[in-house]
C-alpha cells in the first residue's frame, strides 16, 4: 500500500512540475507577444483546459477524430511555447507571425472547447421510427387454422464440391481405370479422397 502511494505521489509531483513549467513558458510567450497583465496568465489556462477537454472526449470513446484533432492543436501550442522559450526565440524581438498566432489563439481555444464540451452524440432516427411504427400499427387479426398438409420427404441438400477437388477425383478415377480396367466405385473414391460419403457421392456424380 505504501509503495503504491509512493508511486502515485511521485507521478503527481512530476505532473505538477511539468504543468508549472509549461504554464510559465506559455505565459512568457504571451507576455512577449504583447499580451501583458492578466491576459498573459489566461493563455496557459486556455491551453490546459483545451487539453483536458480533448482528453475527456478521447476517454469517452465518442468522436475520437475531433478529440485527437483538438488534442494535437493544444499539445502543439504547449510544446511550441516550451521549445520557443528554450533559447530558440528572442523574447525581446518576437516575430510578427508569432504575435498573430498568440492574438488568434483565444478564438481557436473557444471554438475547440465549445465543440468538445457541447457536442452531443447523435441518436439513430431509425430506432425512433421503428418504435413509433410499432405503436401505431393495428393489431393483427387471427387467421383461421390451416389444414394440415402432407409433407413431402425432404430432399437431400446438394453438397458443394470445389472444382479443384473434382479435377483431383477425375485423375484418381482415370488412374484406377488404367490400372484395374474397371471404373472406380464410390466407396473406393471416398477412401482415396478421404471425404464424407455425401461429398463422395456428389463427386462421383460429376465424373
Amino acid at each position: 500500500m505504501r509503495a503504491q502511494l509512493a508511486r502515485v505521489d511521485a507521478v503527481l509531483v512530476q505532473a505538477l512540475i511539468a504543468a508549472a513549467l509549461s504554464f510559465a513558458h506559455i505565459h512568457d510567450i504571451a507576455s512577449a507577444a504583447g499580451q501583458d497583465g492578466w491576459k498573459a496568465w489566461a493563455y496557459p489556462i486556455s491551453v490546459d483546459l483545451l487539453l483536458v477537454a480533448a482528453w475527456r472526449r478521447l476517454r469517452s470513446g465518442e468522436a475520437k477524430a475531433s478529440g485527437w484533432c483538438w488534442f494535437v492543436i493544444a499539445l502543439a501550442a504547449s510544446l511550441g511555447a516550451n521549445v520557443a522559450t528554450a533559447g530558440l526565440l528572442n523574447l525581446d524581438h518576437v516575430p510578427a507571425w508569432l504575435r498573430i498566432l498568440v492574438a488568434g489563439w483565444p478564438a481557436v481555444a473557444f471554438l475547440g472547447g465549445t465543440l468538445l464540451a457541447h457536442s452531443t452524440p447523435t441518436t439513430p432516427a431509425n430506432d425512433t421510427e421503428v418504435i413509433e411504427d410499432q405503436e401505431d400499427a393495428p393489431e393483427p387479426t387471427p387467421e383461421p387454422p390451416a389444414q394440415p398438409a402432407i409433407e413431402a420427404p425432404p430432399e437431400r441438400p446438394a453438397v458443394p464440391v470445389p472444382a479443384a477437388l473434382v479435377d483431383h477425383a477425375r485423375k484418381i478415377a482415370t488412374e484406377h481405370h488404367t490400372r484395374t480396367g474397371t471404373p472406380i466405385d464410390t466407396p473406393t473414391l471416398r477412401a482415396r479422397l478421404g471425404v464424407p460419403a455425401p461429398m463422395a457421392e456428389a463427386i462421383a456424380a460429376q465424373l
